[in-house]
C-alpha cells in the first residue's frame, strides 16, 4: 500500500477556503454524522466507498475524515488504488477546531 498523505485539520480548512478542487467527504456512520460534520462535507459511508467510485470525478482532490483517522485512510487507501487524488485528515473530528453544522 501507497502512504497516504495524511492534512491537519488547519490544512483541510485551507484547502476548503482556497482550492475550488478539494471536496471533503466524511466516511462516519449516520449516527455520528448526527452529532455534527464539517461544513460543506459530503456525506458517504466508509461502506459505501466501493460502490461510490462512478459518482466521484477523478479530477477532484478527496479528503477523507472519519472519527479518529483510521476509516477515513481506509477509504483513502481504497480510492488512491483506483488512481483517485485523495489524502486523509489526521486525527479526524475529534482534532476537528472549526465549525461544524448539526
Amino acid at each position: 500500500m501507497e502512504h497516504i498523505n495524511e492534512v491537519t485539520p488547519d490544512e483541510v480548512k485551507k484547502l476548503m477556503k482556497e482550492d475550488d478542487n478539494t471536496v471533503v467527504v466524511d466516511v462516519r456512520e449516520d449516527a455520528e454524522v448526527a452529532q455534527g460534520m464539517i461544513e460543506d462535507a459530503k456525506h458517504i459511508p466508509l461502506e459505501k466507498i466501493p460502490h461510490s467510485t462512478n459518482d466521484l470525478d477523478k479530477s477532484k482532490h478527496y479528503v477523507f475524515v472519519c472519527g479518529s483517522g483510521k476509516r477515513s485512510m481506509t477509504a483513502a487507501s481504497f480510492l488512491d488504488e483506483h488512481g483517485f487524488n485523495v489524502s486523509s485528515m489526521e486525527g479526524g473530528m475529534k482534532n476537528w477546531n472549526g465549525e461544524i453544522i448539526i
